[in-house]
């Protein structure tokens, strides 16, 4: 059989490993709250399932381009935000084309571009863990196609300024596709991070990339969507799979924009007590960026498999990566065992390791 020897080599997409019942899943940046009750009604309400859904998600796309001030074509949905990623991918960059993000990001950039057919150029991160975005400008060559920016970043919880992102799209050519992730943009609170969707109209090479998986705590369903230029979400539309929005999807996410101040509610709650714990790990002597996400990011390096092995033990979940940790924003109830966990881990970490502000 013979298949492509660059798709064999990639690893399998590792979802954030499950949670015992007692245990307090915080590795995979779900919200933590359940669906709302009108959200279920609709969910409940949607029962045609012999009948195929619209393949546009027109209502929700009306929605979405009012409350945007858009027009319905330059809002595209997808079955999640990654879903948008991949399209766009493929709409614009092919073998022989490169595709420039940050890197350490979101872990599915890499395996998009590689099914693609296209080259990554990883532009490493700052030692504060943002994007290094005068380095990703200076990576751009004759080959470059796309651009992908993450703010907040997944899994360092870092944003973009918009002053910088500005700066960074006035020396990128308007023939190269921007994408601007913002997965995570309800949870910032930083006034000075950049806000895509005010930006549409000044730059016809940039999408921005939502999603209701995370502040709307509809992971399971899986919808998420763009804006952006008409020409190019036509042609990221060109490379989808047909259908691939279902209509309880489409029901939950209209729904939810209902709702949309209970949920906003939510989602203050989760940034506050992530504001808690940060600054609880700085108390403790941990040296971690401020998060904008819903997510913590203990960059433990060498030492990582040693601590998320303590943090399991203590019946908590985590993400663990090659350079540290990424610990999702849960219930209140798994707060005190976190932090009592951190700060013997903090204690243990090597004199002079990276984070570690303790002598």
């Amino acid at each position: 059989m013979r298949l492509r020897p660059e798709i064999i080599a990639l690893p399998a997409y590792r979802q954030g490993k499950a949670a015992a019942a007692s245990a307090f899943k915080l590795s995979s940046n779900e919200n933590p709250f359940g669906p709302l009750p009108g959200v279920i009604a609709a969910v409940g309400a949607e029962t045609t399932y012999n009948r195929y859904p619209d393949a546009s998600a027109s209502e929700l796309r009306e929605r979405l381009a009012a409350r945007y001030g858009l027009s319905p074509d330059e809002v595209h949905v997808g079955s999640g935000s990654v879903a948008l990623l991949s399209q766009l991918i493929l709409a614009a960059a092919g073998p022989g084309d490169e595709v420039v993000y940050s890197w350490r990001s979101f872990e599915a950039y890499p395996s998009l571009v590689t099914v693609a057919g296209a080259t990554s150029v990883q532009v490493p991160n700052r030692p504060d863990h943002g994007h290094d975005l005068t380095a990703m400008a200076a990576a751009i060559t004759d080959r470059t196609r796309v651009l992908i920016v993450c703010s907040p970043n997944n899994p360092t919880g870092t944003i973009v300024h918009a002053a910088e992102f500005e700066a960074f799209m006035a020396v990128v050519p308007s023939t190269l596709l921007v994408i601007l992730d913002e997965a995570y943009a309800e949870f910032v609170t930083d006034p000075d991070a950049v806000r895509g969707i005010s930006l549409l109209g000044r730059y016809p090479n940039l999408v921005v990339l939502r999603t209701f998986s995370k502040a709307y705590g509809l992971a399971g369903l899986r919808v998420g969507y763009g804006l952006g230029p008409v020409a190019i979400l036509d042609a990221a539309r060109a490379t989808a799979i047909p259908l691939s929005v279902t209509g309880v999807a489409s029901a939950a996410a209209i729904a939810s924009l209902d709702v949309d101040d209970e949920l906003m509610e939510r989602v203050r709650t989760i940034g506050t007590r992530r504001d808690t714990i940060w600054r609880a790990l700085t108390e403790q002597g941990w040296n971690t960026p401020a998060p904008q996400g819903n997510f913590i990011w203990l960059p433990t390096g060498a030492e990582t498999g040693v601590a998320a092995e303590a943090l399991g033990a203590a019946g908590l979940v985590v993400r663990p990566f090659p350079e540290g940790i990424r610990i999702s924003i849960g219930e209140e109830e798994s707060v005190e065992e976190l932090l009592r966990t951190c700060a013997e881990l903090v204690q243990n970490l090597p004199i002079g390791h990276s984070a570690r502000r303790l002598g």
